[in-house]
């Protein structure tokens, strides 16, 4: 088979610029990436190196200046169209007024899924993320861990193929973090999806990663890609192994090699 078939995200030369009054902001420069159908990708780098923008840009949340970049072999603004992608921020940002139920079924009312369609899809994705029984429930009477689930709920409700996710469990304690990462891994495997992650955290991108891009600061750079060679199955002691250790230092010299190492926490 054609390697160019199980490309999900593609950018070639890619280039973003930002106007700004006292001179331009160029976010992203020459950024020649492939994500692959069923990769685990995540982008780790300093503030302001590019990561979230370039993620956004496969969103269509924000438009690249020069080179090429296609999801789906198809421009972000069709796979948007299409519903390629669902997305998670930093925030949860759920609705207060709005049953967990109800958060989760949001994307499909606007959609115009059907209410019985809603009511099994809701029901599917909560069940996904281990909050089956928490239907009726408002935000505020969760935790953030598990606010942060319901919005992975959310995402995942119409079943698109790309999950696109931003920093996050940035916000959570490292216990919560922990446990999410490898609820976060058992979710990837169930369901095949292409996940594209950004943290700022470098044993989060090892655990996590099928493949991790380190990037510059700004202009966002790709620097490296590294693939790793850890197995798909991942307890979380698996942190203490030689071989976690390795790749996590190939990620942090190419932050140094970046001069943003002291910048990455």
């Amino acid at each position: 088979m054609d390697g160019r078939t199980t490309a999900v995200v593609e950018a070639s030369s890619l280039g973003l610029t930002f106007p700004a009054g006292d001179g331009d902001i160029v976010a992203l420069s020459d950024v020649n990436l492939t994500i692959d159908k069923g990769e685990f990708v995540s982008f780790i780098g300093p503030s302001g190196c590019g990561k979230t923008t370039f993620l956004r840009a496969i969103a269509d949340l924000e438009k690249p200046t020069s080179g090429t970049l296609t999801v789906n072999g198809q421009t972000p603004e069709n796979a948007r169209k299409d519903r390629a992608y669902g997305y998670v921020f930093q925030a949860a940002a759920l609705y207060p007024w709005r049953t967990i139920e109800d958060n989760v079924a949001l994307p499909l009312e606007i959609m115009g899924y059907g209410s019985a369609d809603r009511a099994e899809r809701v029901r599917r994705t909560l069940a996904l993320v281990n909050l089956s029984g928490f239907e009726k429930k408002y935000p505020w009477q969760l935790s953030g861990g598990m606010q942060q689930r319901a919005s992975i709920a959310r995402a995942l409700s119409f079943d698109a193929d790309l999950l696109l996710m931003d920093e996050p469990f940035g916000a959570l304690d490292e216990i919560v973090r922990d446990h999410l990462n490898s609820e976060l891994l058992k979710l990837w495997a169930r369901t095949e999806k292409t996940i594209c992650f950004v943290t700022h955290s470098i044993p989060e991108a090892v655990y996590l990663s099928t493949k991790i891009v380190v990037m510059s600061p700004r202009p966002g750079r790709v620097t490296d890609v590294i693939v790793s060679t850890l197995p798909r199955e991942r307890p979380l002691d698996i942190r203490e192994t030689p071989e976690f250790l390795e790749i996590a230092a190939r990620v942090r010299d190419g932050l140094r090699a970046g001069h943003s190492y002291e910048e990455v926490v």
